[in-house]
């Protein structure tokens, strides 16, 4: 028996797909972010925009978005995938020495803000239940457009970025009391019996075991499992790990009534402290891109536009307050810890738009009774508009860094360099050469970073201290994971002359100007990789038998700064024969950093 095949369960994937593959691409030569493109999506097919002339049109419904709930489990996925990859991005370490703008600024900014706009709702003549959630809700900002607007311009780890960031995360902890208070029968808005004080402790204790319970696990089993995963050199089945801890992590924290975005922000953190970091962003970032543009897409199907065309003075007031309200108070109280008011106005407009949590409280408050049906309607346009909003204003923001002048706060720890913000040498080969080189260049503080595809050899070099990954070097997504564009040079120590070929050939495509040295079997073998485009090539035989004389004449009496003297100078008359043998190789200009540079001027 055949089951009937039904066409429009596939139209919600076509239209985001298409929207992916033709919508996107012409913000792009607009100069216009993609992430406001899946807004747009949203609007033009959403019930809002095509789906709601579906009933005079019929056909209309073959190509319209009419059922946000169809999308929404894809859509809350790309937000767990966004918040997993900022977990990647960050650490433990630095997670601390952002916990005072986490707990203090953050906070601090999130209640006044909740304050202000509940106390100006009820002025306005809001009952008290419905300006406490009209403050709650409006208070949030978006992490999802937020983050993603500045991953997109490679911003994360600004100050800027840091002290977003700093500021989202309380929000994204705040959400899960808020919601606990909301839906539990124990609460009002005007307070609480003893009974739901118990009840809020138990939950709060089930919340704290949870988080640490999983942190405990991840320490304990991620490595092995990624370290038996990476052992069958599989990509498949890397990916599938990765998803597993994802899911499960963002599982086991919906199941303790937290947020699942926690829970994948936790695994983030967790795999971001392994050396299969790099290795693991590089996989999941286009599943990441693509899941957020749902879940955007869902967003501009929240737009009804109808409502702001009825009542535009309200909307329109009602944005400018809401995002006026909350970046003055992101700028003048990142002014009061030290951080310069230009950082400060440029999170402040990041900040000042609401957020995906939002749309949480203000259908959760209006599901229990706690504001009607229609300002709830209007509070979700004005979240929706707001967030559509979030891009250019970063574009706005940009416009302010450049015009002002960058002054260091008082309180470093916004700028305080992270270990891949400092330009490093990288090091394509972690074996016996790999690991010499890398010894060398501690020597001199330089620092360096080490890819390779053995993951038991990756495992004993961190074992020893050495700042190694797992990777696969055939990747150009790896090469500029590890900021290709501000490493000082890239070592090519690989003994499989394929890879090495492909991975010079893909630096030279990103970065025209990188000063590439490649280990090198002979002379002619050194040849080709000049051909090829490496500055220098070094050949293994020849090196042997350099040192080979060089020990001979030490045995025999010469005194040791002639011999050093004679083996440079032969050194140089064969590397001039094997450059004579590749007279066709392309002369380019190479970046010649400072050896002042080459050194971290802070440790972190």
């Amino acid at each position: 028996m055949h089951s009937t095949f039904d066409p429009s369960a596939f139209r919600e994937a076509l239209i985001i797909l298409a929207a992916a593959a033709l919508v996107i691409p012409l913000f792009h030569r607009l100069r216009a972010s993609p992430l406001l493109g899946f807004i747009v999506v949203g609007m033009a097919f959403g019930p809002f925009g095509l789906g709601g002339w579906a009933e005079q049109l019929p056909w209309l419904s073959y190509i319209s978005l009419s059922d946000k709930e169809r999308i929404a489990p894809f859509a809350e996925f790309g937000v767990v995938l966004l918040l997993f990859m900022i977990g990647l991005e960050l650490s433990f370490a630095r997670l601390r020495s952002l916990a005072r703008f986490v707990f203090g600024l953050g906070l601090v900014v999130f209640v006044l803000a909740a304050a202000g706009i509940g106390a100006i709702a009820a002025l306005l003549g809001a009952p008290p239940g419905a300006s406490a959630i009209l403050g709650l809700s409006l208070g949030m900002s978006s992490t999802a457009v937020v983050i993603g607007v500045l991953a997109e311009a490679e911003r994360l780890l600004s100050p800027v970025g840091r002290l977003c960031f700093a500021v989202l995360l309380l929000q994204d902890l705040a959400v899960v009391p808020i919601l606990f208070v909301l839906g539990t029968p124990h609460f009002s808005l005007s307070g609480f019996s003893t009974a739901g004080l118990g009840a809020f402790a138990v939950v709060i204790a089930q919340a704290v075991g949870t988080v640490l319970g999983t942190i405990l696990l991840g320490r304990i089993g991620l490595r092995p499992l990624f370290r038996s995963v990476a052992r069958t050199g599989s990509p498949e089945l890397l990916m599938a790990a990765v998803l597993l801890v994802v899911l499960a992590t963002a599982l086991a924290m919906a199941a303790a009534q937290l947020s699942m975005a926690l829970g994948a922000l936790i695994a983030g953190l967790l795999l971001s402290e392994t050396e299969y970091r790099h290795q693991v962003a590089v996989m999941i970032a286009p599943f990441k891109g693509l899941l957020l543009g749902v879940f955007l897409v869902a967003v501009g199907m929240s737009l009804d536009l109808r409502q702001l065309f009825a009542e535009p003075l309200i909307v329109l007031a009602g944005l400018v307050g809401i995002i006026g309200l909350k970046a003055a108070l992101t700028v003048v109280l990142a002014r009061l810890v030290g951080i310069p008011w230009g950082i400060g106005l440029q999170a402040g407009m990041l900040l000042g738009p609401g957020g995906e949590f939002g749309f949480v409280i203000l259908n959760t408050g209006a599901s229990h009774g706690m504001i009607s049906p229609s300002l709830a309607g209007l509070a979700l346009l004005l979240v929706a508009l707001s967030m559509a909003l979030v891009p250019p204003l970063h574009a706005l923001g940009l416009q302010v860094e450049r015009r002002t002048k960058k002054h260091r706060p008082a309180d470093a720890a916004l700028f305080a360099p992270s270990v891949g913000d400092v330009p490093k040498v990288i090091i394509a080969g972690f074996g016996r050469v790999g690991r010499i080189v890398a010894d060398l260049l501690s020597v001199h503080r330089i620092p360096y970073v080490a890819i390779d595809r053995d993951a038991d050899l990756v495992a004993r070099a961190r074992a020893e201290g050495c700042n190694a990954y797992f990777g696969d070097l055939t990747d150009p997504a790896l090469l500029r994971q590890l900021q290709l564009s501000s490493a000082l040079a890239l070592v090519v120590t690989l003994d499989n002359p394929r890879v090495a070929d492909q991975l010079i050939v893909s630096a030279l495509r990103l970065r025209p100007d990188m000063c590439i040295v490649a280990r090198a079997r002979d002379a002619a073998h050194a040849a080709h990789l000049y051909r090829l485009g490496a500055f220098d090539a070094v050949p293994e035989t020849i090196e042997a038998s350099l040192q080979l004389a060089e020990a001979v004449l030490v045995d025999v009496g010469i005194p040791m700064g002639p011999v050093i003297a004679s083996i440079h100078e032969k050194r140089a008359e064969i590397q001039a024969e094997i450059k004579a043998r590749a007279p066709d190789a392309t002369p380019r200009p190479l970046s010649r950093p400072r050896l002042r540079d080459l050194r971290p001027k802070q440790k972190v």
